[in-house]
C-alpha cells in the first residue's frame, strides 16, 4: 500500500531535476572559494559548516524540524535502521575529496562522466538490493537501457570540454607517455565516489522514514560530513600550515545552503522514485543547471556547443524512457 506521504511521480521527478539544479551552483561557488583560499579542503569545510549551521537553525525553528530532531537519538538507540546509515554524510565528504584531488588531473568533463557512470550503475544495484525506502525494483530492460543512454548522453553533453583534459593532465603531472594506465587510479576515484552516492541517497531516504522528516536526515548528514572534513583540514594544517583568511563577500557562503537543498530533496524523493530515478533526475538537473550557468554567467573555459545542448536534451529523454509506465505494466493492471 502506498503511503500518503509519498509524492506522485509527476511531482517527484521535477523535484529531483530541481534538486540537481543546485549542484552546479554549489560547485561554481565552492570552486571560486577554493581558488580564493587556494585550498579545496578548506572550501569544502566552509561549505559543510555553513550548511550545518543552517540545518541546526531550521531544525530548532520549525516544528517539523524539532519533531525530527527529537526522533534521531531514539531511532539510533533502537536500531530502527543500521546505525552506519548515520554516517552517510561521510560519503559526501569523500566526493569532495575525489573532486579536489582528481579534477585537476582529469578535467571537469572526464570527472563528470566518471561520477555519473558510478552513480548510474549503483542506482540500478541499490534498487535491485532494496536498500532504499522504496524497496526492491527489478533491473528491467527499460531501466538498463535508460541508464546506458544517460551515461552516453552525459558524455556527449560534456564532450566539448574533453579538449581541455590533456592540458589538465599535463598540469596535474601526468606524463602523456604513460598512456591510459596513468589515469587509471585518478579515474577510479570519481567512479567510486559516484558509485557511493546512490548508497548515500538510499541511506538518507531510509533514515528520513524513521526520523519522520528529511530535515533531520539532512542535519545528521551534515554533522558526519563536517566532522570528517574538519579532521582532514586539521591534518592538512598541521602539515602545511594555516589556510588563507576567509573572504568577506557573502555569496562565497551559499555553497552549504545549496547542499542542504539537494541532500534534503534526494532523501525525501528516493522513497517515491527509487534511488536510480532520483539519481537520474538529479543528473539531468545538474546538466541543465550547468548549461544555464555557462550561458548566463560563463566561467573561464566554459563551452556551450551544440553537443552540450543536444546531450542535455538526450539526458532528459533518458529520464522519460526510464520512468514512463510502459505497456506491459499497463496490460497487467488491466488484467486484474
Amino acid at each position: 500500500m502506498t503511503s500518503p506521504s509519498r509524492l506522485p511521480l509527476l511531482a517527484g521527478l521535477p523535484l529531483a531535476v530541481g534538486a540537481g539544479l543546485a549542484i552546479p551552483v554549489q560547485g561554481r561557488i565552492n570552486g571560486a572559494l577554493g581558488t580564493r583560499l587556494d585550498d579545496g579542503i578548506a572550501a569544502a569545510v566552509v561549505s559543510f559548516s555553513t550548511g550545518l549551521v543552517l540545518m541546526v537553525a531550521v531544525s530548532l525553528l520549525l516544528p517539523r524540524g524539532r519533531a525530527g530532531l527529537a526522533r534521531i537519538v531514539p531511532a539510533l538507540r533502537s536500531r530502527a535502521f543500521p546505525p552506519a546509515y548515520a554516517l552517510a554524510g561521510a560519503i559526501g565528504a569523500f566526493f569532495v575529496f575525489a573532486q579536489s584531488f582528481t579534477v585537476g588531473i582529469l578535467g571537469v568533463a572526464l570527472f563528470t562522466v566518471a561520477t555519473v557512470t558510478g552513480q548510474t550503475v549503483s542506482g540500478l544495484l541499490v534498487d535491485r538490493m532494496g536498500i532504499g525506502p522504496a524497496g526492491r525494483k527489478a533491473v528491467t530492460g527499460i531501466r538498463a537501457a535508460g541508464s546506458v543512454l544517460t551515461i552516453a548522453a552525459v558524455a556527449w553533453a560534456v564532450s566539448p570540454r574533453f579538449t581541455g583534459t590533456g592540458a589538465a593532465a599535463a598540469a596535474g603531472g601526468v606524463d602523456g607517455s604513460g598512456g591510459p594506465g596513468a589515469l587509471l587510479v585518478p579515474v577510479l576515484l570519481p567512479v567510486l565516489a559516484g558509485f557511493l552516492m546512490s548508497f548515500q541517497q538510499a541511506m538518507n531516504g531510509t533514515a528520513t522514514m524513521h526520523y519522520g522528516s528529511p530535515i533531520a536526515a539532512t542535519l545528521v548528514n551534515f554533522i558526519a560530513g563536517t566532522v570528517v572534513l574538519w579532521a582532514a583540514l586539521a591534518v592538512k594544517v598541521a602539515v602545511t600550515g594555516p589556510v588563507a583568511p576567509l573572504p568577506g563577500e557573502w555569496w562565497y557562503y551559499l555553497g552549504g545552503p545549496m547542499g542542504c537543498i539537494f541532500i534534503g530533496l534526494s532523501a525525501l524523493l528516493v522513497r517515491t522514485l527509487g534511488v536510480l530515478v532520483t539519481g537520474l533526475g538529479m543528473i539531468a538537473g545538474q546538466l541543465v543547471g550547468s548549461l544555464v550557468l555557462d550561458i548566463v554567467l560563463p566561467a573561464p573555459g566554459s563551452v556551450v556547443a551544440p553537443a552540450t545542448v543536444l546531450g542535455t536534451l538526450l539526458t532528459l529523454a533518458a529520464i522519460v524512457l526510464t520512468t514512463l509506465p510502459w505497456p506491459r505494466g499497463a496490460f497487467r493492471r488491466q488484467g486484474r
